[in-house]
């Protein structure tokens, strides 16, 4: 009797029907972000979205935003657990579109993976389209490749890309900025998803299993560090358009989302050349996490300035006669925000400020005084 053909591919790592399985467990989870502008389904060599919406604007801008979640995966693989990953994925990417007052239309996401385990790239994606839902983009394409050789077999990393648009003239930014304009901090769920790889240097060194309970938190390490990234892109959509919409007379001028970098840089780069602003630390009190990471390393909150963001998960430059109305906006929209500083023009405080950014020479930020012991 004939011995059955092998599958030269199967032997090389690649597992062609786990690949097949995990798409069909994800389907469900990708199909509940489509709308009617979405065309062709799952599966296709490329997603598929009706552009017809955009003949209302009188000129479109499209606006792109990709990016991962870093070395965060490592935890997430090290306790196995998979189904917020996609949310700090949604957050790190479609929340970059809304700085700029775009509304996202459609996001793709790529995985790597060493080996596929169908129902491990399912919680992942479900993740993604939850998120995807609840920020209003359709997960319209996406790609899992399986390397093996090149990562281990649990090993995985993901990626993705969104697309948005908004009215050009009602693009947020620098050039809008006024002299008094207030500084709005919006509040973070924790670490988000940036500086992890400070946080598993501190974890190990410590001698800490992400497995171990984490008194501090009521949960175990790995959970308390996998709180996913809090999503900011429809309220703060509906707090452009309650503060006299993307116009020149809107009461919203800038935004900033605060992630690698930290407060300062990421601040700096929404602010007009000339400008300048000092962030007051002690309008609120770093959550736990920051705290108690940095009790075990051993350094102050302050030296992580620039690695974490510190409790404040987006910024707005509003309107002074606005202050008021934004934070009760976001408030009851389950953004807590609060003053931390007013933007200034021309002769600037003596004393170190950081300026220039990813590229960008903007304004100039430092932050001043001491954290609030307590809550806010």
């Amino acid at each position: 009797m004939a011995a059955s053909p092998t599958n030269p591919y199967s032997e090389a790592g690649v597992d062609t029907a786990a690949g097949d399985l995990a798409v069909e467990l994800m389907k469900s989870s990708v199909r509940a972000t489509h709308g009617p502008e979405v065309l062709g389904g799952v599966g296709g060599f490329a997603g598929l979205f009706d552009a017809s919406a955009l003949r209302d604007f009188r000129r479109p801008l499209l606006a792109t935003s990709t990016d991962g979640v870093g070395t965060k995966v490592a935890i997430a693989q090290a306790i196995d657990k998979h189904d917020t990953i996609g949310q700090d994925l949604v957050g790190m990417v479609v929340d970059d579109i809304v700085v700029v007052g775009a509304k996202p239309l459609f996001m793709t996401d790529y995985i790597a993976c060493g080996k596929v385990f169908p129902q491990r790239i399912a919680d992942i994606v479900r993740g993604i389209a939850e998120a995807c839902t609840a920020t209003g983009t359709a997960l319209i394409g996406g790609e899992t490749a399986e390397h093996p050789g090149l990562l281990g077999p649990r090993d995985y990393d993901v990626a993705g890309a969104a697309t948005g648009v908004v009215e050009a003239d009602g693009i947020l930014g620098a050039d809008r900025v006024q002299d008094g304009d207030v500084v709005l901090a919006v509040e973070s769920s924790g670490l988000h998803s940036n500086g992890y790889s400070l946080v598993r240097h501190i974890v190990t060194n410590a001698g800490i299993g992400y497995g171990d309970n984490a008194a501090d938190f009521g949960k175990t390490w790995g959970e308390a560090l996998l709180e996913p990234t809090r999503l900011y892109t429809l309220p703060l959509l509906r707090l452009i358009e309650q503060l006299g919409g993307a116009t020149g007379e809107g009461g919203v001028h800038s935004l900033s989302h605060v992630t690698g970098g930290g407060i300062a840089a990421n601040l700096a780069r929404v602010l007009p050349q000339g400008s300048w602003a000092e962030v007051d630390r002690s309008t609120w009190s770093p959550s736990p996490v920051f705290r108690v990471l940095s009790d075990i390393a051993g350094s102050t909150l302050e030296s992580a300035e620039g690695t974490w963001n510190l409790g404040v998960g987006f910024l707005a430059i509003v309107a002074a006669d606005k202050k008021d109305a934004a934070i009760a906006a976001l408030a009851a929209d389950g953004m807590p925000a609060w003053q931390v500083g007013t933007v200034g023009f021309g002769a600037r405080p003596a004393g170190e400020f950081e300026q220039g950014a990813k590229g960008v020479d903007g304004g100039a930020v430092r932050l001043v005084g001491a954290y609030a012991d307590g809550a806010k």
